[in-house]
């Protein structure tokens, strides 16, 4: 999905789920507004407050998009079936001077 695209939906009255698998210091730098932070790690765990509903629509960014590709495959393996990944990450985010939430 596109940055202007998800920021167009992120105003509509039932947005995508944004999933942000950064680091702790990389999220509190600042992140997309309403992201839920999950590392990789806690979703492998299963301790990331990630919706129940396995048909949510899911979109899943990192920094430069490897391990958002890696929690692609998880949350698939895990079951949920609307997962998809910000085209060029937070990094394409900021460039586009897109809303930064801190």
């Amino acid at each position: 999905m596109k940055a202007g695209e998800l920021a167009r939906r992120l105003k509509l009255p039932n947005p995508p789920t944004v999933i942000d698998v950064r680091s702790d210091y990389e999220y509190k730098g600042g992140h997309i507004p309403g992201a839920i932070h999950a590392p990789n790690w806690k979703i492998i765990f299963k301790i990331a407050k990630l919706p129940d509903d396995k048909t949510a629509e899911l979109v899943v960014t990192c920094e430069q998009g490897p391990r958002a590709q890696m929690a692609y495959k998880i949350l698939t393996a895990f079951g949920y079936l609307n997962v998809t990944l910000l085209d060029g990450h937070m990094l394409q985010w900021r460039k586009a001077a897109r809303i930064i939430e801190k």
